[in-house]
């Protein structure tokens, strides 16, 4: 079958790869219906995630029609149309038993790289480097889906595949963030990062009762996006100094909960901005650390600050004693899908939260490398690229 690969740093490429076979009772083979780029497979196509090999299949974010089932499957069957969460999760475990399936004991097959970085090692990813399970990725015509009746949900007739589709990661991401950011009734959220997860964080900010979110970007297609679909504020940061309009905005407090969604490739302005692009092109620091830091300044004392981008390590000039002092509450999380999964396929059915804004692209996926192309330079107000693997 074909799929996306990775082909080397900054190189994608489609070529024949084996097709999935079942491994144990609980797979389900899926045929992919349409799959999305996210912001954090740059990361691994640009070389800043470890573990990633020439030839393995790229893809976390997906819906598919299921075409063969194991026998110890019970939930899902031949010809169900589902969506899948990225994170693999066994829904046994402590963890998964507590609702953090993203931290689930058994999902990463190779927990030894990420004990080493982190101390722990999260739950496996779909197509995310061996580092997160070595899973083959969903840029592929079928692929296999371990834990089925755990991590696949079924999509309501009235909800179309593009608009499902988003629920597999970019949406499941944001409610993640907003959730456990402590988002309440009343609450004033500012977000950094208007691509689809800041966008969908801020959505389900607005749906969990929050009185004003605003989305801080600098590129016009995307802040017009979040006026037009998302209903939210819009700043761009190029033109403002972004912790005194959040002030003006405040009343003078600042924002109850600050929401990081650009993550370890952040742009910067100013002298950080070349001192942190310069220490990770190095490789003397993995991560650029912009937003958070900006994020931790303009919280209002008390408040919440969640890391919702993906950061790989270690990060220079993090301002702890801002944290303490403030008194913040500082948490991060890769996304819990399996927890929030069908209460946003519900919000999607009653039209309360629309998705197909973000597919600005679609095509084959023949054509993958171009995709990502297009997408990793911002060409033509691209937002996401949809490839399509029938077609």
């Amino acid at each position: 079958m074909k799929a996306a690969v990775w082909a080397g740093v900054n190189e994608v490429a489609v070529e024949d790869v084996p097709e999935p076979q079942l491994l144990n009772s609980h797979d389900v083979i899926l045929k992919i219906s349409k799959t999305v780029t996210c912001g954090s497979d740059l990361h691994l196509i640009g070389g800043y995630i470890p573990a990633m090999r020439t030839g393995d299949v790229l893809g976390h974010e997906f819906t598919g029609e299921v075409v063969e089932v194991g026998s110890g499957v019970r939930k899902v069957a031949v010809g169900d149309r589902v969506v899948v969460p990225s994170f693999v999760a066994c829904g046994n475990c402590w963890y998964c038993r507590q609702e953090l399936y993203s931290l689930c004991d058994n999902g990463n097959p190779d927990p030894g790289i990420t004990e080493g970085l982190w101390g722990q090692s999260p739950g496996g990813c779909f197509g995310y480097s061996h580092a997160m399970g070595g899973y083959a990725g969903s840029h592929a015509e079928y692929m296999r889906v371990p834990y089925a009746d755990v991590g696949c949900f079924l999509v309501p007739d009235g909800v179309s595949d593009t608009r499902a589709l988003f629920a597999s990661d970019s949406v499941t991401t944001g409610w993640t963030g907003a959730h456990l950011g402590g988002t309440k009734p009343g609450d004033v959220v500012a977000v950094w990062g208007a691509g689809a997860v800041g966008q969908m964080a801020a959505r389900a900010a607005m749906l969990l009762g929050a009185e004003q979110v605003v989305v801080i970007d600098r590129l016009p297609e995307r802040l017009a996006q979040v006026r037009q679909h998302v209903g939210a504020e819009a700043v761009d940061y190029s033109t403002t100094d972004v912790v005194a309009e959040l002030r003006e905005r405040t009343g003078g407090r600042g924002p109850d909960v600050c929401i990081e969604a650009v993550g370890m490739e952040a742009h910067g302005t100013g002298v950080t901005g070349v001192y942190d692009q310069v220490k990770q092109q190095l490789r003397l620091q993995t991560d650029r650390p912009v937003a958070v830091r900006e994020a931790v300044r303009a919280c209002r004392k008390g408040g919440s600050v969640f890391v919702l981008g993906v950061f790989a390590g270690m990060v220079d000039k993090f301002p702890l004693g801002a944290v303490m002092n403030k008194g913040l509450t500082l948490r991060g999380a890769q996304q819990h899908g399996q927890r929030y999964v069908p209460e946003i396929l519900g919000h999607m059915e009653r039209g309360e939260l629309t998705t197909e804004h973000l597919a600005t692209h679609t095509m084959p996926l023949s054509q993958a490398a171009e995709g990502y192309r297009i997408f990793k330079d911002k060409v033509d107000g691209c937002v996401r690229t949809v490839f399509e693997p029938g077609s």
